[in-house]
């Protein structure tokens, strides 16, 4: 054989071991799927009802409405524990509070545990955080170590402030304290648009979450701009705000909703960015939060209570790629422990077996049949902002799509039907035409208890438990550790 034509047989060969490869490659990537990047964006104490999408009449969320035109809008989403540390406990290992040991604030969530951030890391991407953490638990502005950051590698956080003009953060390995420019959730969104742009042509998919602490009170600190429009509005104030309490809403309201408009603008520059980046089709945008605030309904604010306003809130999934972007409502139940489980089965990744909570991806894509009829929600301990002096108790219930049941200690204590209801004003527990449904809710709450081996204990016999020290309140003090180690109570 000449040379000539022996260089070209070789050439060809070569040519097809590549055409091979590259064929296995195709049909080995279409077979995994393509792993997506994720944008999640969590805020805190932001109620379901809060936006324009929603029905919510008060408030200007048009960015928000118009993702929710693009997005899978999932209606039925629940803050199975609601208050800030615990949700964000099991938000990241996919377990509930009594699984965590976390079911009170600042309290630190054990770096041993199989995290969202971890097995995102272990299948090939880079993983970051920015704002608000809290599941750190050594002090609300102490620095944060990277043995204590549970998979993330960008990082520019602090434990929890909501001081918002005035907002603190470490960003790396530094211990040097830094000040976010003006106010944070603008500055820290404005990071999360920096990273979005330099991680478009890294090469690696990425997971990044940017956890933004309004619309949590105060309320009356968002920026003059948004504060101007609503201070000339007349809020419509919900059926189950008692009338004493009718001025103060008013107020809170207007800075609540400011709050909110500001993160709309927020949210809006951070999907052009991924836009404008080149990303979207393949990314996963969340919206949601950690839980809701009451705002007056039942005569309460805050969180922690089982009523719609603290329970149910925001989650809106905007994928292209799989979703498309005609505006779709899933009516699954989305309970906490259930995120990690389902954004890993959306990127095609192995949910670990330390996960409690279903990976619902496949209901969400109508490949499955939805057969989760119930999902659980608990205060495993008053404390903080509900108090057992402010009325606070334990209490575990189960929300369906149409009813919400909740005993505590002593029997059975609510029982609303969402539907015919949605202010929760008529409590059906004691009437004699809901004693049935009381009794079937009641079983099926039970069996929940057994499957989470949970015995609805007094709480404090589970902080007992974990070794928690309380104040009088029975609330853990935020704390920081001087250099010898010790506890100092801020």
């Amino acid at each position: 054989m000449k040379r000539k034509q022996f260089f070209s047989v070789k050439f060809s060969l070569l040519q097809c071991l590549f055409l091979i490869f590259y064929a296995n490659s195709l049909f080995a990537q279409k077979k995994q799927g393509v792993k997506p990047n994720i944008i999640y964006i969590i805020v805190d104490q932001w109620r379901a009802q809060a936006t324009g999408y929603s029905g919510d009449k008060n408030v200007i969320t048009p960015n928000l409405d118009r993702l929710a035109s693009q997005s899978m809008n999932v209606k039925n989403a629940v803050s199975g524990m609601p208050v800030c540390t615990p949700h964000r406990a099991s938000l990241m290992t996919g377990q509930y509070p009594l699984t965590t040991g976390v079911f009170m604030n600042d309290v630190m969530l054990d770096t041993a545990k199989t995290t969202i951030a971890k097995q995102f890391m272990e299948n090939g991407y880079n993983t970051a955080f920015i704002g608000k953490w809290h599941i750190d638990g050594h002090g609300r502005k102490s620095y944060i170590p990277e043995n204590r950051r549970q998979g993330f590698e960008y990082w520019k956080a602090l434990e929890c402030a909501h001081d918002y003009n005035n907002s603190n953060y470490y960003a790396g390995n530094s211990d040097k304290k830094l000040l976010w420019d003006g106010y944070d959730a603008i500055a820290q969104s404005d990071d999360a648009c920096r990273y979005i742009r330099e991680q478009s042509t890294a090469g690696k998919p990425f997971i990044l979450f940017l956890s933004l602490a309004p619309p949590h009170d105060p309320y009356q600190t968002a920026p003059q701009k948004y504060r101007a429009m609503y201070e000339n509005k007349d809020m419509h104030i919900n059926a189950n705000v008692p009338a004493q309490f009718r001025e103060k809403v008013q107020k809170d309201l207007k800075g609540y909703y400011s709050h909110i408009t500001a993160l709309d603008d927020c949210v809006g520059r951070i999907w052009q960015t991924i836009k404008d980046a080149g990303i979207e089709k393949n990314s996963i945008l969340v919206f949601t939060a950690d839980h809701g605030d009451l705002l007056g309904a039942h005569g309460s604010w805050n969180k922690q209570q089982p009523y719609e306003e603290s329970i149910r809130v925001p989650f809106l999934v905007h994928y292209p790629a799989v979703l498309g972007l005609k505006g779709k409502t899933s009516s699954v139940l989305l309970n906490t422990p259930d995120i990690m489980p389902t954004l890993l089965g959306f990127s095609n990744i192995p949910v670990p077996a330390s996960v409690e909570g279903k990976d619902l991806s496949q209901i969400m894509l109508g490949k499955r049949k939805d057969n989760i009829t119930g999902t659980m929600i608990s205060c495993i301990q008053p404390f903080g902002q509900w108090t057992r002096k402010a009325g606070g108790k334990e209490y575990r219930g189960i929300v369906t799509k149409q009813f919400t049941y909740a005993r505590d200690l002593k029997g059975a204590w609510l029982l609303f039907d969402n539907i015919k209801d949605p202010f929760q004003l008529n409590n059906l527990v004691d009437q004699p035409g809901s004693q049935q449904l009381k009794e079937d809710l009641n079983t099926r709450l039970n069996k929940m208890l057994r499957e989470r081996k949970d015995e609805l204990l007094p709480g404090m016999e589970y902080v007992k438990k974990w070794n928690y020290v309380v104040d009088e309140t029975e609330t853990v003090p935020y704390i920081r550790m001087n250099y010898e180690g010790k506890a100092i109570i801020e």
